[in-house]
Parts: structure tokens; sequence; C-alpha cells
């Protein structure tokens, strides 16, 4: 049994789920309750009374998890548990097909292929079955494995998954259940197994082979599983058929963390789990050792009104803590500017910048605060969704925009001319070196001569510049006569999935809009330093997380902003049925569980929409429900955008009005003379070795070395002295 001293480790549900070892337990896991300490404490708990390690099997969705959990119950034992099977269902999958495999046909030399494998099957099979070629617009191979993945993932019938997620190519829903069928032929033939085979033929293996269940079943007589909130429904069939001689498992998850259905995962397998097994004895973790009471207490009252849950109230001994406070601002970037003078404040009072994390739903909800967080030279980290300029489609447009300021700028020419059809790198790369040497590479387009092959694509190429170049107009103007040009081109280029990056281009109108001048726009959205300086150049200690909520589970920071909780935004306006509305109820109590003393939601009073209209929006339906003495609103100071945000009791929260930007002059080559001292954002200090007409410079930095820059494109500032 534990000695005392393991009991003093653990609070009363903990060594409750500690010592429950026969029979199913289904421990409920809040946020912060210490769920791996319970089922590290748990494996020590039952090899130190005698249980034969070779018994136990743990199943985790990382293998680092599991490595972590033996190694930490090994300090406790003082005994390496090195005989405890532990790890994802995928590896475990993998050694008992080896073991039992045969039942099925399978030798145990089969090959695992991943998914970089699986894609060049597909491609092969494509080319073999004819469904690919230059005049046809067949899926791509990534999205054929998506499809595939997901139909095993989800339990669905593949054709059923495309029309549901997939209608824009429902006309190659025949070819594509062809491919799968040869798909699935090739892997048996050629002895290979993808990662979905292996739940799926663990599960197979359990329910067709009596004999394989009953010695898995008979060797592992202590099951415990990880997450199981996260579980798709082959791993619940799974544990369920390992478990079945003697019932002994134990699940620890948190039905109000479950937010992955797009991977698969079920939600309701947490919430079935007691009908699964008769008898389940439940536990709940509450005590929370992460956050203050004041977040848990608003975190509560988020996750109060799910639909179904398993009701559970998070408290903590932590003691003190400010309330969370939310704010309304008048627009996005209001909102940005109301974040980033809480940053400083934070940053005032000592939390350093590594532990301060925006979250956001969608990843082009930040893209206003990127800007703002650029032009402050604030160092900034995006996980979970690409910054505005990283997204290929984004890249396309810009290049375009880009150009009508640079017109030298030989990238730009060279990626928009790969996007004319037939045009490969060579021909790309010919036509932008004749371009680029001549004065006025825009006219210098229109005098190229244009091969008979790709002369359609390059003639409305050369249509676009014409009508960009006709007239003054307004950025906004010219970013519609692009992506008019672009959309057909779009589609093309990105056929299989088009339909979910069209918002980015939607979105893109919507942060255009306010410029009055181009320039500003690509000076505000370049992300100028090159990707071999950037680790050099980023300080963990100076970085500000950026992150979608997807990607911060089961992370934690002292102070956590969550963004754009507009009605519309979020949950997401794509959520209109009752499993995926509660979803979204539960993507915000993940959100405001990650905060340890700091917790700040805000949110746009007004957004533009894509046809370029302001319209007035409330705050998140979940925002209305929470009573408002769980937190305090922020109220921003009409004299300062930037500083000056107090707060007040709460109430309708109201957006200052913010000071315009003062226009820069622009920067002329004749400022800056050989010898002067210059501070780039990015590159730091540094001293002019040449000049270049029209508008380059040769700057020797201190810390980078020589760089030749645009004028353009270089943010650089003249030091005095």
């Amino acid at each position: 049994m534990l000695s005392p001293s393991f009991e003093s480790e653990l609070n009363a549900p903990q060594y409750a789920a500690v010592t429950a070892t026969e029979g199913p337990v289904l421990v409920i896991a809040g946020a912060g309750s210490g769920k791996t300490r319970t089922l590290v404490y748990r494996v020590a708990h039952l090899i130190g009374k005698g249980v034969d390690p070779e018994s136990i099997l743990l199943l985790t969705f990382t293998r680092k998890s599991a490595q972590e959990m033996l190694w930490r119950a090994s300090r406790i034992l003082s005994d390496s548990c090195s005989r405890v099977t532990g790890g994802t269902f995928h590896s475990v999958a993998n050694m008992l097909l080896r073991r039992y495999g045969g039942h099925l046909g399978f030798a145990a030399g089969f090959t695992i292929i991943d998914r970089g494998d699986a894609e060049g099957i597909i491609n092969l099979l494509k080319s073999s079955l004819e469904l690919s070629g230059p005049k046809k617009q067949f899926p791509s191979k990534r999205i054929i494995v998506n499809m595939i993945s997901g139909a095993v993932n989800k339990a669905r019938g593949l054709e059923d998954l495309i029309f549901d997620e997939y209608s824009h190519l429902a006309e190659f829903v025949e070819d594509i259940l062809l491919l799968q069928k040869h798909y699935q032929r090739f892997k048996v033939n050629h002895g290979l197994m993808d990662y979905d085979d292996l739940l799926v033929n663990w599960k197979r293996l359990m329910e067709e082979v009596i004999e394989a269940r009953e010695q898995i079943s008979a060797r592992y007589r202590y099951l415990m599983v990880d997450e199981y909130q996260d579980t798709n429904l082959i791993q619940a069939e799974i544990v369920r058929l390992a478990a079945y001689r003697h019932d002994n498992v134990m699940v620890v998850g948190d039905d109000s963390q479950s937010i992955y259905s797009f991977r698969g995962a079920d939600f309701y397998n947490i919430m079935r789990f007691p009908d699964a097994f008769p008898g389940t004895q439940i536990i709940k973790l509450e005590e929370n050792y992460r956050s203050t009471q004041p977040i848990l207490s608003l975190s509560n009252d988020i996750i109060s009104n799910a639909a179904e849950k398993y009701t559970k109230k998070l408290y903590t001994r932590i003691e003190g803590g400010q309330k969370p406070i939310l704010h309304g601002a008048r627009d996005e970037r209001e909102e940005a500017a109301f974040v980033l003078a809480q940053i400083q404040d934070l940053q005032a009072r000592g939390v350093p910048l590594n532990e301060i994390a925006v979250l956001f739903r969608s990843g082009f909800h930040s893209f206003k605060l990127e800007l703002e967080l650029t032009s402050r030279s604030i160092t900034f980290e995006k996980r979970g969704g690409l910054k505005l300029t990283e997204s290929a489609h984004m890249k396309d447009v810009l290049a375009v925009l880009r150009l009508l300021v640079n017109p030298h700028d030989n990238l730009s020419w060279n990626r928009l001319l790969l996007s004319i059809d037939k045009v490969g790198p060579k021909t790309a790369q010919k036509i932008t070196a004749a371009i680029s040497a001549a004065d006025d590479p825009l006219q210098a387009l229109v005098s190229y001569p244009a091969g008979p092959a790709w002369k359609r694509g390059f003639d409305g190429l050369v249509k676009l510049f014409r009508d960009l170049r006709r007239a003054e107009q307004k950025p906004s103007q010219l970013c519609d006569i692009a992506l008019d040009w672009y959309q057909p081109v779009f589609e093309r280029l990105y056929a299989d999935d088009y339909p979910k990056r069209q918002k980015d281009l939607e979105q893109l109108r919507t942060i255009i809009a306010p410029y009055d001048d181009l320039q500003n726009f690509i000076d505000d959205t370049t992300l100028d330093p090159p990707e071999s300086d950037l680790n050099a150049y980023t300080n963990d200690f100076d970085t500000l997380v950026l992150s979608t909520i997807h990607s911060a589970k089961g992370l934690e920071w002292e102070a956590v902003f969550v963004i754009g909780l507009a009605d519309g935004r979020f949950p997401h306006a794509a959520a209109f049925s009752g499993e995926q509305w509660e979803e979204e109820r539960r993507l915000l109590y993940v959100a405001a569980t990650r905060a340890r003393r700091y917790l700040y939601l805000t949110y746009p009073r007004e957004l533009m929409s894509p046809d370029r209209r302001f319209k007035r929006v409330g705050m998140s339906p979940f925002l209305s429900e929470l009573r408002t003495a769980e937190y305090e609103v922020a109220k921003a100071a009409p004299e300062d955008g930037f500083t000056g945000f107090g707060v007040r009791s709460p109430g309708i929260a109201a957006g200052a009005p913010l000071p315009k930007k003062k226009r820069k002059k622009k920067a002329v080559l004749e400022d800056f003379t050989r010898g002067c001292r210059v501070d780039h954002p990015f590159f730091g200090t540094g001293t002019v070795h040449k000049t270049t007409p029209p508008r380059s410079l040769d700057v020797a930095f201190d810390r980078h070395g020589m760089k030749t820059l645009h004028l353009d494109y270089a943010k650089l500032t003249i030091l005095d002295g």
C-alpha cells in the first residue's frame, strides 16, 4: 500500500483515484488539477502493492508524456518501471500487431509508412489510374490523404465525408472512392500500414481473433488512459475490448476541454464511459494548482451553461489575484491598442514578455495586432496559424501590391509569373531577368513576347498592371482590382481547399480598407528579417506568444489575453449545430484556464464585413452569459490610445478614440550619407557604407554584417551624432 508520506503528497480526490485500482474509474480532472501527478502515483501505487509491472498498460497521446510519467514513477519507487508498457495508441498497436498480426494475414515484418509515404503512393496511383495530368484539376495528394484519414478517424464513410466537408469536390467522388480502394489494396499487397491502419487493425484483431483478445486482456490487467476526452471512436472501442476480462481501466480527462472534433475526437466517449463500463466510479479533481480564484470563478461560470457536462467547480488555495478584465473596444485597432497598453503595464509589474500570451479563435483574428506589434518592433512568436504574410495565397496578392511600390522586386515578379498556367521556373526566371533590367519593369512586361502556350495567362497579368496604373486609386481599390484578377488564378492553384482559404482574402480587404497610402500598408505588412537570422534575433525572454486556442491547450502563462470575442467570431460563424456550439464554449473555457494571475477578455464593437461595410457587433454570447460579478470592465482614457486604460466596475465597456497616426516623411537617398549611423528594427545599429540610386544602400551592421537594403522596405532611422 502507499506509505503515509505518499498520501500526504496528494489531495483527497487524487488519493482516491490513485488507490481505486479495481474496476472502472473515470477521473474528471479539471484544468490544472494535477492529473499527471495522479497517473504517476497510481503507477507507483500499483507496483508498490505488488502488481507485476508487465500487467500495466499506460496509453497516452504523445510518447514524451508516457516517458515522463514512467520516469517520475520510477523516481518515487526508486525503480525504473521499465517493464511497464507505456506509449501512444499507435506505438502499442504496432507492438501488438507484430506479435499477433499473423492472425489477420499480416507478416511480422510489415512496414509502417508516414504521411509523406502515403502521399507518394496516392500520387503514383493517381497517375496509373489516369486521374492526374496537365488538363485535370483532380484533388492533390495532400487533400486525398486528408479525406481518407479523416473518414477513418471520424468513423464515417468517405463518401459522406466528401459531401459534408469537401462539397466543392463532389464531382470527383467516384474517382476518389476508386483511389481509396486501390490505396488499401496497394498497402496490403506491399506489406504496408499507415498510422490509421495501426488503430483499425488493432481493433480488428481484438474483434475477430478471440485468442488474441484473450491474451491481450489477460496480460494487461490494469489499463490507464490519459486525455480520454481526445480519443476517437476506434480508440474508445480498443479500450473497451482490451479491458473486457476485468474492467480494471482508469481513464483521465476533462469533458470541458474536449476541443478536437476536427481531428476525429469524440466528446461523447468520456460522457458515455459509465455506460460502456457499468459500475464506473467517478472521481473529480477540482483543486487547481495553477490559477487564482477570480480566474477560476469566471472559468466555472463559462462552463456552467454547457448543455452536457460533468458538473465540477474549480477552486484553489492560491491567495489574492485580480478579477479578469473585460474590454469592449471600438474596433480591432483599438482592441490591439488596449492589448499593447496592458502588456506594457504587465511588463512594468515585472511580468516578462514570454509569460504573456494572446489567444484567438482563428489565425487571422490576430492580423491587426500583428501589424501593431511589428510597427513597434515587439518580437512575437505565432503558433497554430500563419502570420499575415506567410500563407501562400496571401503572398500572391501581396506580391501584386508590392510591385506597385517597388517594380524592381524580383521575388514578387517570379512569384506572379509562376502563377501563370504553363509557366515553369525557367521561363519565370527568364522573364524576370529581362524585365527587371529595364528602367520601367512594368512597361517592359507589356513589351515582352509571350509564348503561345502561356500567352493567355500572361496577357491577363499585363492587363492587371495596366488597370492598376491607369489612375490614382486608394489602396482598397487597388486591392479590389488585384483580387478580381487573382480569384480565378487562386481557384486553380488551390483547387482542393480554396473555400477554406477564401476568408483570408476577404480579411485582406478589411485590413487594407483604413489605409490611404499603399506604401504605409506595405511597410506594416513587411517582415524584413530573413529566416536564417531569426533565431539569432529572438530571445525567448523577450518574445510575446500569439497562439490559436487549439495550440495553447496544455500550456499556461502568467497573463493571457483572449481577443476577438465578438458575436459572429466566437463562437465561429459556422458553429450552427448544438455540438459545434458547445465545443466553441469549451474552447473559451480552455483559453481562460491557461492564465495563472491575469486574464483579459476583449472584443471589437465594430467589424468590417468582406464587402467593406462597417457593422456593429456585440460581445460573444458566451460573454453575455457571464455574471458581471466575475469580471471588471476596462475603460480607455480618451486622451491616450495606448496608455491610461483604467478599470471600472462592471457595466458597458467604452472604447476610446485613437489618435491618428502621424504620416511619416518618405525617406530619400540623399538623407543617408556615407558613414552616418542608422538603426534598423531587426538588424540593429550600423553604418552606411554605400548608396546606390535610385533607392538602395549598403549598411554594415554591428551584429549582422553588410546588408543591402531598399528604402521602400527598410525602416531605417538616422541616429544623431
